[in-house]
């Protein structure tokens, strides 16, 4: 569950205050965690429970980065 909170507190950080951007932001967060596309899937494969961790901090990085990018887009 840890690595969930951290995904999501990644995909969040330094957001304005805007209950349509953390709505967004929680869609792409899950999309990205549950379809793990090419490179978060690879990252999974690491051992020791580093795979299981950094899978969601990856997901929340491109969450992070796409729903920055369309803030500023509009």
């Amino acid at each position: 569950v840890i690595d969930e909170v951290v995904g999501m507190g990644i995909s969040l950080f330094m957001l304005p205050h805007s209950l349509g951007l953390y709505f967004l932001a929680f869609i792409f967060f899950r999309f990205f965690d549950i379809i793990k596309p090419l490179f978060i899937n690879r990252i999974q494969n690491l051992s020791g429970g580093w795979g299981i961790m950094l899978d969601d901090v990856l997901a929340g990085l491109v969450t992070f980065a796409l729903v920055n990018s369309i803030y500023i887009i509009l």
